[in-house]
């Protein structure tokens, strides 16, 4: 199973960007997805995350802004108006059925202000 994250780039303050991340692979069902983001010298943490059956958690520095959803083999994260301390590396995570917790590669997402 693999993970590929796309989407990420520079935007400004107030911008928004799309990540996608799909899957490919062995797979038979994905239960849970997610993204987490790192910021340089900072321990990753959880953006958004959407069970198998719809049901989303957010961070609180992300709610009203980030909105995750997912298609079969693949998990969006759309964020609107982007601060300063959402830069960071972003990462997808999925937890395959019967073969365990897969992560993506990262992707960057740079905002200026």
């Amino acid at each position: 199973v693999q993970l590929q994250a796309s989407g990420g780039g520079l935007v400004q303050a107030g911008g928004s960007l799309r990540l996608s991340c799909a899957a490919s692979g062995s797979i038979f069902s994905i239960n849970g997805m997610g993204w987490y983001r790192q910021a340089p010298g900072k321990q990753r943490e959880l953006v958004a995350v959407i069970s198998s059956g719809g049901m989303t958690t957010y961070a609180d520095s992300v709610k009203g802004r980030f909105t995750i959803s997912r298609d079969k083999h693949t998990v969006t994260l759309q964020m609107n108006n982007l601060k300063a301390e959402d830069a960071a590396v972003y990462y997808c995570r999925m937890g395959v059925f019967g073969r365990g917790e897969y992560w993506g590669q990262g992707t960057l997402v740079t905002v200026s202000s």
